[in-house]
This record gives structure tokens, sequence and C-alpha cells, in this order.
């Protein structure tokens, strides 16, 4: 009798440690609070594009060749901030983006949040900002983003890089991501779990290369989590989840027509290195780099190699097909 009142008792905490999170979130992110917590902030700004309020931060010359940056899933600009400045450094006009519904830009639940609307809505950016090619780097989900842009906008695209690129549906079979596909059990794992530190820690530890954990922090965690603990974030992350459709690159990939570069971590286990030599059999003008003691996000684990071998491919007219290692 009593198992059965602690039982009763435990699933009642339960329930309102559940709801009170649910019901004390914000339903937006006030930037007026938390832009002192952002990286490169000075360089922060805003544009409308279809009436959606998009965060950017821009880096070097505006005449400069410009290089425009996509984050991954459930990510934002805070990915680039070590290689941004860099790449800026080697002469070139870098825009780091935060897609609809990630980061600082805004959140509207109306938004489509699918990789084809994610393409779409960056071209109108590059509109807005008067640019009319780049050369578009896109990490994991961003990856995906960047070869739909690739494929359905070729003549904006100048070169494109792939780094750690989601190609397929295989992300799906993770059991959160099978768990976010249940109406109100998504939206409930999603709230309690998104802006949650062990969470975030344990993301960044499947992510980062044991070789390179010291780059999990507690300021880092911290940086992460702010974007992530509004209302209209979760509805957005999770929404995304919902509509993640993949696997358009991996079939259409030997139709992108520009020099390509693929950048992989040789540890990497969350897009298995696989998708890397299979992206590099189907792109034609495709050059393959594979770092060792390297995870899911090279651009953070080796910002001095990733910065050189990017810039390096996108001054370089000439680019041999090759693997290096």
């Amino acid at each position: 009798m009593k198992k059965t009142k602690f039982l009763w008792l435990g699933v009642g905490v339960g329930v309102g440690l559940i709801a009170w999170k649910m019901l004390s979130r914000e339903e937006s992110i006030d930037w007026e609070k938390v832009q002192k917590f952002v990286h490169h902030r000075e360089n922060s700004n805003f544009v409308e594009v279809d009436g959606i309020k998009i965060h950017y931060q821009q880096f070097g010359e505006n005449h400069s060749q410009t290089i425009l940056l996509i984050h991954g899933y459930g990510s934002s600009t805070l990915v680039w901030k070590t290689v941004a400045p860099m790449l800026a450094e080697k002469g070139f006009n870098v825009i780091a983006i935060d897609m609809v519904g990630f980061g600082f830009s805004e959140k509207p639940s109306w938004f489509e949040y699918t990789i084809e609307s994610q393409a779409r809505m960056i071209v109108r950016f590059m509109n807005r900002l008067g640019i009319g090619k780049a050369t578009v780097v896109g990490s994991s989900y961003g990856g995906a983003v960047a070869a739909s842009l690739a494929l359905d906008y070729p003549e904006r695209v100048e070169k494109l890089v792939l780094v750690g690129t989601v190609c397929n549906n295989e992300p799906l079979s993770h059991p959160l991501m099978k768990i976010a596909q249940v109406p109100m059990l998504g939206e409930i794992a999603t709230a309690i779990l998104l802006d949650a530190k062990p969470f975030i820690k344990h993301r960044m530890r499947t992510s980062i290369a044991p070789a390179n954990h010291d780059l999990i922090t507690a300021e880092r965690v911290n940086r992460i989590r702010i974007p992530l603990k509004s209302k209209d974030a979760h509805t957005a992350t999770l929404a995304t989840a919902r509509k993640w459709n993949a696997e358009r690159i991996q079939q259409d990939a030997h139709l992108i027509p520009h020099p390509t570069l693929i950048i992989w971590g040789e540890d990497d286990k969350v897009v298995n290195i696989r998708n890397a030599y299979k992206l590099y059999d189907s792109i034609l003008h495709s050059k393959l780099v594979i770092f060792k003691n390297c995870g899911h996000i090279p651009q953070e684990e080796k910002p001095v190699d990733f910065t050189e071998v990017v810039a390096s491919f996108i001054k370089n007219s000439r680019q041999p097909r090759q693997v290096l290692e």
C-alpha cells in the first residue's frame, strides 16, 4: 500500500514538474536581455525577410568575395564563432546566418521548417543584402540546406562546402528523433530536454571527438542554452524534426554542378563518414578532406586547419578531384 502511495506521489511530482517547465517558458527570447552573452555581438545584425526577422553576423569587407555560413540542427551562429573572423582575416566577406527558427532569428509557428523552405529563405536573405553569389558552407543539417540551395538555385552558388553533411534520413532512427514524431510526447520531451544542461553536455560529448572534449565548458553550454530556452524555439526545433526529409540530397547529389569541398571528421558519430564517400562519389567536381581526431564539428575542433582548407579551396580556381586525409 505504501509503495503504491509513493508511486502515485512520484507520478504527481513528475507531472507537476513537467507542467511547470512547459508553462514557465518565455514565448520568445528577448535580444536586449541576452545580447551581452552572445559571442561577437558587435557583429550581429538583423534584417527582415518575408516578414521574419533574421539574425546574422558579418565579418570582413562588403566588397570582398562572400562566404555564407549555415549552422546545423539545434545550433546557431555560435558554431562559427572561431572560424568566421579567421576567414575574414583571409580577405573574405563572411556572413553567418541563424536559420529561421534557430539562434536569434524569429521562430514563427506558421513557417514550413523544411530543408527546401530554409534554402528558399536564405536566397531571399541574399537578395535583401544584395549578394548575387556566394561560396555556401553548410554544417550538418545546414549542409543539407546548402546542398538544396545549390540544386534549386545554382546561379546563386559560386562554390559549395559540405561539412559533416546530413544527406539522408538516417538521423531519424535516433531514439529521440523517434520520440519527436509522437504527438504530445514530442512536445514534452523537447520542453524538458532541449535546454537542459545535462542534455547539452551529452550532445557535445557525442558530437565532439574525445581528443577535443576540452571544448566542453560551462561557458559553452550556457551560450548554447540561451537561444533554446523559449517556447517558440522548442516549437521550431520540433517542427524541423517532424518535417525532416533529406533523402533528396543523397539522390540528387550527382546533379550538383559546383566545385564542392567535402569536410568530415574521421570520428564523426552523428553523421557516419560513409556518407562523405557517397557524396564524394556522386559529386563530379568534388574534393574530400578528412580530419583525424575530429568529430562532427570540424570548424570548432580543428579551426585553424578548417580555415586554411576552406580559404585555399575558394581561392584556388583549379580544384583537382582528390581525397586528402
